[in-house]
């Protein structure tokens, strides 16, 4: 009796009755999703003001955090109702997201405006403006994968691939596999691409692009052709490979010298920024906005303001020095770098550190071309200053150690000067200046 009990039910119009109870469960779990993303974000937000109260830090971490034990699910959630831009690179990815963030017309959009990249802060980022019609968002390269998984970005912006913690990133080659992989399970609406570095073309794949010639100073990582094995050779008019026919792809926009241009525009950039890095990151930003359908030439004008991005080319007055700072983390941000510093012979404080926000192994110093400081003083600080000095001494530069920055501005004496670190250096140099203003 009991085996035929459903079929009678069926029978006897059990449709009518079950419909309500399956449209039912959707609204409960609705409604319990809801809840739990709204407790998800007081919480949130709450642990990140906390933080800041306390001088813990931004917060957007430790608040993020919070939200997804409460809430696994809450990223996602809160892309749902929003545009999102997702930018990813090596280098750059904080001034391009800010750059972009800022030429926002309707209004500041959810951004990780203080560089906190990984899962937690970027749904940081998300809970600090969950009503915000648009998000930009940098993510570290390790979690691209999860960003077009869980976010489905409108439009993701790759900006160049190289060496950067080792000991976290491995080869450059097997993430732009890894990103090739991903683009292809989970497309976004476009991608924004850096035309001249040929790691980001093999990665983004048979996607919709829109290439742009972005320029590419440090090439040594992408010298290996990833579709043939061959040898990648670089020229003023793009790249191409010896032993394939793949090469740079034709451009909707290009950036010359100072000026960005396409088929039917161009313009000046004229930023109070400096360096051709910059310059390369605004244009990849104009070709994301353009993406959005917003107008470039609002976006150029609101940039020239803009003199500092996160501490990046701040000038401190520090015991009679102005020292102006700059973030390197790898052998392609120190090339960049040491091309914005070549422009004069000011003095150099160079700071390293290798910790795990650092990458434990400095050995990537042997690639920079250190030799452009020749006849300059340069003075070495920070907790690898030794394995720094070690290597200045092989580009015959004969470089000064110091104790503390206080040490390095006495040796330097009074006047303007440059101060380059990596991650944690930068960090701990700029506290170092705030507390002395």
């Amino acid at each position: 009796m009991s085996a035929e009990m459903p079929r009678e039910a069926e029978v006897s119009g059990s449709p009518q009755v079950a419909s309500p109870a399956l449209s039912f469960a959707p609204r409960v779990e609705s409604a319990t999703r809801s809840a739990r993303r709204r407790v998800a974000r007081f919480a949130g937000r709450a642990a990140t003001l906390l933080s800041r109260a306390v001088r813990l830090g931004e917060g957007s971490v430790v608040g993020g955090a919070l939200a997804r034990r409460i809430a696994p699910h809450i990223a996602g959630e809160l892309a749902e109702s929003m545009r999102v831009v997702v930018v990813s690179g090596t280098n750059g990815k904080t001034t391009t997201t800010r750059l972009i963030a800022d030429a926002m017309p309707e209004g500041p959009p959810a951004t990780n405006r203080t560089g906190a990249n990984l899962v937690n802060g970027v749904v940081g980022a998300l809970i600090g403006r969950p009503d915000a019609r648009t998000a930009v968002l940098e993510v570290d390269e390790a979690i691209v994968r999860w960003a077009l998984e869980t976010l489905g970005p409108d439009v993701l912006v790759l900006l160049n691939l190289s060496r950067d913690q080792l000991d976290r990133m491995h080869e450059v080659s097997a993430l732009a596999e890894g990103w090739r992989t991903a683009i292809t399970r989970n497309p976004p609406r476009v991608v924004v691409a850096n035309a001249d570095d040929p790691l980001i073309v093999y990665a983004v794949g048979e996607t919709n692009v829109s290439w742009v010639a972005a320029g590419l100073l440090w090439t040594t990582d992408a010298a290996t052709c990833l579709w043939c094995g061959g040898v990648i050779e670089f020229a003023a008019t793009g790249w191409q490979c010896r032993r394939c026919d793949h090469r740079r792809p034709p451009c909707a926009m290009t950036l010359d010298g100072d000026t960005v241009q396409t088929a039917t525009w161009h313009q000046d950039l004229s930023l109070a920024l400096p360096g051709r890095s910059v310059r390369a990151n605004a244009v990849m930003a104009l070709a994301a906005i353009e993406q959005l359908g917003l107008p470039l030439t609002g976006a150029i004008e609101c940039w020239r303001g803009i003199r500092s991005i996160q501490g990046r080319y701040e000038v401190s007055n520090y015991y009679g020095t102005d020292m102006r700072l700059h973030l390197a983390k790898n052998p392609a941000g120190w090339r960049d770098t040491l091309d914005v510093i070549g422009a004069d012979a000011l003095p150099v404080v160079l700071v390293l550190n290798a910790r795990a926000e650092d990458g434990r192994d400095p050995s990537w110093i042997w690639d920079v071309p250190f030799d452009q400081l020749c006849d300059r003083t340069v003075v070495c600080l920070g907790e690898r200053s030794s394995d720094l000095a070690v290597r200045l001494a092989y580009a015959d530069i004969d470089a000064r150690e110091a104790t503390s920055l206080r040490n390095a501005a006495e040796i330097v004496g009074p006047g303007p000067v440059h101060l380059v670190a990596n991650y944690s250096a930068f960090q701990q140099s700029r506290a170092t200046l705030a507390h002395r203003r």
